[in-house]
């Protein structure tokens, strides 16, 4: 090239401004090559190999089991590789093929498929905790209570709960008695009586009918739009993810 695209040191390897220019402009031909490869050999292939997806832990209807095991049945060689994950992050940089977010979290440049039907959060207890201290008849007495937070890590402050009242929004910082990073146990400590937890309607609701819990709150808990499979644009998808985006909407369909 007569000009130096790499600069290296005993610490790091960088581009110079000469190879950053140089693979801005290769890198799209590149790809479409690459694809084009991918598309004649998936001319005479059948769906295969590794597909990774980021999945939010609250994603309830895509994790729950009939929709993935239906797709594992019908692509018998297609392995999935799907990683629980509330934290926000570059699905592609990480190797991912795909995620499953809710919508509001979603980048703009990704393309977007629902996978779930509008979805609610809400506050919950078990009937024992409300007999024992009562309902909290506004969000803002939820600081009264004993209440079950969550956290997405370690390093992460408890989750603020968020309401809606006369269309405008707002949190309340409650102050957990006991936190974590699983709904699971949020739900499980709420039910046996330890306080009031709050997260995803479709969640709780197979114990609103057992009457192991009541919602709270319901009139500041609007509707909103719920989760998405989302995957970086590309002119040509591998045929392992479209399969998939093809049997999320389907499933939608029926």
């Amino acid at each position: 090239m007569g000009v130096a695209l790499i600069q290296r040191t005993t610490r790091s390897v960088r581009l110079t401004e000469a190879g950053e220019l140089f693979y801005g402009l290769v890198k799209p031909p590149t790809r479409q090559v690459l694809d084009a490869v991918q598309a004649v050999r998936e001319v005479q292939s059948k769906p295969a190999g590794l597909l990774k997806v980021a999945v939010s832990s609250i994603a309830e209807r895509f994790i729950s089991g009939p929709m993935l095991a239906a797709f594992m049945e019908k692509y018998p060689d297609i392995t999935l590789d799907i990683t629980i994950t509330d934290e926000e992050f570059d699905i592609v940089g990480a190797g991912f093929d795909a995620g499953v977010r809710l919508g509001e979290v979603i980048e703009q440049d990704m393309i977007a498929v629902s996978v779930s039907e509008d979805q609610r959060q809400c506050a919950v207890a078990s009937p024992a905790y409300v007999a024992r201290f009562g309902k909290p008849l506004h969000p803002r007495e939820l600081v009264e209570h004993r209440c079950i937070g969550w956290r997405p890590r370690i390093d992460a402050a408890p989750y603020r709960w968020e309401f809606t009242e006369n269309d405008r929004d707002f949190d309340v910082s409650v102050d957990p008695a006991l936190t974590t990073n699983e709904m699971g146990m949020m739900t499980r400590m709420a039910r046996a009586g330890a306080g009031i937890t709050f997260g995803m309607w479709e969640t709780f609701e197979p114990y609103f009918a057992t009457r192991e819990l009541v919602p709270l709150l319901e009139d500041y808990c609007p509707s909103f739009p719920g989760f998405y499979l989302y995957y970086p644009k590309r002119d040509r998808q591998p045929l392992k993810l479209r399969v998939l985006v093809d049997h999320v909407r389907s499933a939608g369909r029926t």
